[in-house]
């Protein structure tokens, strides 16, 4: 943990309105260990930023909603020609929620997730679900555009994945995880990951399988919480199925490098709906060591840009150095 030690007069020094300022240096991005989309790993430059401490929140957002009026993807019947072939029946508001089941067959991932007429961000589980308690929870159900509306009334931005990975890192470079080399130190849980075997066994208490309040983990070395686990985080880059080849000199590693382009992002199974994807980072919740083992800062994961979930959250950066908002 010395790395991450050394950041901490920086992050008390820099902290302002609930943004930290991560210095710019060179650092390697991605991996050659997990997941082939995350490889291959490779030097990048980024330039110094603010980040948000903590996931945007219920409260948050939904004092944006009522400053704006502001209507999110979920709470708006999706448009016919957009999604061509889909049942009339299934082009009404809502999102995708977990279920937890109680037996699996295959890998079929609709056996765990219900797309749930209702379901938004203030009916985070559809029906008569609400935010009690939950304010302070990661808001959820935020497809891509409403985060970026969030960001954009914030005054502040979405972090491209090279941004949020060096923030996830904290000062960890060579780590497997954003806290160290082992995933739960002495037994400790460092994140809110799935506990048991995934999908069908959870071992956490009644009530807390799901999301948690933010800051209810440590945080890394720079003084960011929840970068793993809890929700997933939009990212404001097009996905690419691999990082790009390791500049062979130096002077060529890439400065500040944003997501490639929209129509690469496209999902090949789906040739005749044409959404755009952006890479998710973090992991959440529903990250298990049986299942999915996205619980590291070099993890990543394709999202459309239209779709929302019960796991998909968001935080916000500003890059000018002068005083944070």
């Amino acid at each position: 943990m010395a790395m991450a030690m050394a950041f901490e007069g920086v992050v008390e020094a820099r902290r302002n309105d609930g943004l930290v300022w991560i210095p710019g240096r060179t650092f390697t991005m991605g991996s050659d260990h997990h997941y082939p989309e995350e490889a291959p790993a490779h030097p990048v430059k980024v330039d110094g930023f603010w980040i948000s401490q903590t996931p945007v929140t219920n409260r948050q957002f939904k004092e944006f909603v009522e400053a704006t009026g502001f209507v999110t993807v979920a709470e708006k019947a999706p448009d016919p020609k957009d999604y061509p072939g889909a049942k009339p029946e299934m082009l009404r508001a809502g999102s995708l929620v977990f279920a937890q089941p109680k037996a699996v067959n295959g890998a079929d991932i609709s056996q765990w997730w219900t797309f749930k007429f209702g379901a938004n961000w203030r009916r985070p589980l559809g029906g008569l679900s609400d935010l009690c308690g939950k304010l302070d929870h990661p808001v959820v159900h935020v497809a891509y555009a409403d985060a970026a509306a969030y960001a954009e009334w914030a005054g502040l931005d979405l972090p491209t994945e090279a941004e949020w990975e060096l923030a996830a890192r904290g000062g960890l470079d060579d780590a497997e995880y954003a806290w160290g080399d082992e995933f739960a130190p002495g037994g400790v849980p460092m994140a809110n990951t799935w506990s048991g075997t995934f999908p069908t066994q959870s071992t956490k208490p009644k009530g807390q399988e799901r999301t948690s309040p933010v800051r209810s983990f440590p945080p890394n070395g720079l003084g960011l919480y929840d970068m793993i686990g809890n929700v997933w985080e939009w990212t404001g880059d097009y996905w690419s199925t691999r990082h790009p080849e390791p500049a062979k000199h130096s002077c060529c590693i890439p400065s500040n490098p944003r997501g490639r382009d929209a129509e690469a992002s496209y999902d090949p199974r789906q040739p005749d709906i044409r959404i755009a994807r952006r890479v998710l980072k973090g992991g959440s919740h529903l990250c298990a060591p049986n299942y999915c083992r996205r619980y590291r800062p070099a993890a990543r994961h394709a999202e459309p840009e239209d779709t929302s979930t019960s796991h998909v959250g968001f935080r916000c950066v500003r890059r000018t150095e002068g005083e944070a908002k």
